[in-house]
């Protein structure tokens, strides 16, 4: 748990002594309730931020999010919605220690129009299911936490690895930026990404599987957990440059990133 100002735009009203009201987070995006010193009741805006100033009682979303992502990895994985390890390389491949190593698609900068996350839910919390055919054949899940991503309207220059291509058979493969709220059940989208996702088989060429994470997603948390945010469709081990999201929500500019073996 934690206590913050609901936004640093408050901060000058504060300081020049405006009595602040005082709200929970709540796990939707309706009216917040703000309560005064007094104990009485005052209905605010989710999506306008007042200009007096809140203090708002909610969760640590980054270090919720951290743990629910390693829920999810264990959930997935005891699903089966994981790939065998990549096959090891014949000897004579590799021909010297110098060339050993794998490729990856690193993020060099990234940007939304939206993060989908009002003023009284602080920073966003953003994560990116990756998703392709492992080496075994099966779909996999690789979620990928980007707890840098805070604000919308801002570019950020992380240098992260997105996708690690030595866990795909094939040279593409997707990716779904989600929005967490705080009240996600991981176990739960565990259990709905694996029911629809067992049922794509590998048919010999890569079948993208934005539309099956996102049919998987229960019905019901559309409408504040989790949100989703943008997506990413054929992504390649080649890909250099910058690539526009499907919805139009964000961009992040790509490039191949070669990992070399101590």
């Amino acid at each position: 748990m934690r206590l913050r100002l609901g936004d640093p735009s408050m901060l000058g009203a504060l300081t020049a002594g405006t009595q602040p009201w005082v709200a929970a987070a709540t796990s939707d995006d309706g009216p917040v309730t703000a309560y005064d010193s007094a104990g009485r009741t005052h209905t605010l805006d989710a999506r306008k931020t007042p200009a007096r100033p809140v203090y708002v009682i909610d969760i640590d979303g980054s270090r919720a999010l951290a743990a629910g992502l390693d829920v999810l990895h264990e959930e997935l994985a005891r699903r089966g919605v994981r790939s065998a390890d990549p096959a090891p390389e014949p000897q004579q491949a590799r021909t010297s220690a110098a060339a050993a190593g794998f490729w990856t698609t690193r993020v060099s900068a990234v940007s939304l129009s939206d993060d989908l996350e009002p003023w009284i839910k602080g920073d966003a919390e953003i994560y990116t299911l990756v998703t392709g055919f492992g080496h075994d054949g099966k779909v996999r899940v690789d979620p990928v936490d980007m707890p840098y991503l805070d604000n919308d309207g801002t570019v950020y220059r992380p240098q992260q690895i997105l996708v690690n291509w030595s866990l795909y058979k094939y040279n593409l493969a997707d990716a779904v930026m989600m929005e967490d709220d705080g009240s996600t059940n991981y176990r739960d989208l565990a259990k709905a990404i694996a029911a629809i996702l067992l049922t794509v088989t590998d048919q010999g060429a890569y079948i993208p599987l934005v539309n099956a994470v996102l049919d998987a997603i229960p019905d019901d948390w559309w409408t504040d957990d989790p949100d989703y945010v943008d997506s990413w469709y054929t992504l390649a081990r080649t890909d250099n440059g910058t690539r526009h999201g499907a919805r139009g929500n964000g961009w992040m500019t790509l490039e191949p990133y070669f990992v070399q073996e101590l």
